[in-house]
């Protein structure tokens, strides 16, 4: 596959870090049809990196699109899944799979800011890790197969990366965060609130949080994420799945009665 310089971009700066023709294989595995090339690149192109080169297309068309055929997946997938849901509960589901953090999260999985064009301010201030950027060149990938193959291979795309989020949004309480689940799971433990502990370390645009969830002198979750919020939620499922192996573990066994 070309690289943007042999395509006439004169002095790039910041081409992707990794070869695009991993990317193309990976699309090639999940979709099960090759997409069009010169489309993957636009979508690959920030604006940042567009101005910078005098103009060049940019992905925000492509993300536009992606949006909307994202969000007629998973709708779809919810509404299928849970034939007795009331339309609130679904849109509420819906927006915890169908978020910046979300698209963010499952673009990090296959490493996606490592083949993005960006102009030099950006990739200066670590946007190869911004959670906007990532999401919004997500939904630009997913408009590039929609375009290149049509609605059924985008929604295998779609269905590969988005499915385990559906499944886990399913399973979170009224709040469908993990925080407002492990608050319902400590009240029905009689533990009371649980108390979270947040550290940071880093520059400010390479910043780390570290949370933990403390219910008195035990630490039931860890997490670690580039924002507190991301972090507080990842502690806060760890420690919703540790409550949760406890109170199954004392339904199976419970403690024996005391003697009188």
């Amino acid at each position: 596959m070309s690289t943007p310089s042999q395509q006439g971009v004169p002095g790039v700066l910041s081409a992707p870090q990794r070869p695009v023709d991993a990317l193309v294989d990976h699309l090639d595995k999940v979709v099960g049809q090759s997409v069009d090339e010169p489309l993957l690149l636009r979508a690959l192109t920030h604006r940042s990196f567009a101005y910078e080169h005098g103009g060049l297309p940019n992905n925000e068309r492509l993300e536009f699109l992606g949006d909307s055929v994202l969000g007629l997946v998973v709708t779809e997938t919810l509404y299928r899944v849970h034939p007795d849901l009331a339309e609130g509960h679904l849109a509420k589901l819906r927006a915890a799979v169908v978020n910046m953090r979300a698209l963010a999260d499952v673009a990090r999985s296959f490493s996606l800011g490592e083949y993005v064009m960006l102009g030099k301010g950006e990739e200066a201030t670590g946007g190869r890790d911004k959670a906007s950027i990532l999401a919004d060149t997500m939904e630009a990938l997913i408009g590039t197969v929609f375009i290149s193959c049509g609605i059924e291979p985008a929604g295998r795309l779609v269905h590969h990366h988005f499915d385990p989020l559906i499944e886990a949004a399913s399973g979170l309480g009224a709040g469908l965060d993990w925080k407002t689940s492990l608050q319902e799971m400590a009240a029905l433990s009689s533990l009371g609130s649980p108390d979270y502990r947040v550290a940071e370390q880093g520059p400010d645009h390479e910043k780390e949080f570290h949370a933990r969830v403390v219910f008195g002198d035990e630490v039931l979750g860890e997490g670690h994420g580039r924002s507190k919020k991301q972090a507080e939620q990842q502690a806060a499922q760890q420690a919703w799945a540790s409550l949760s192996e406890r109170r199954s573990a004392a339904a199976v066994d419970p403690a024996p009665p005391s003697l009188p």
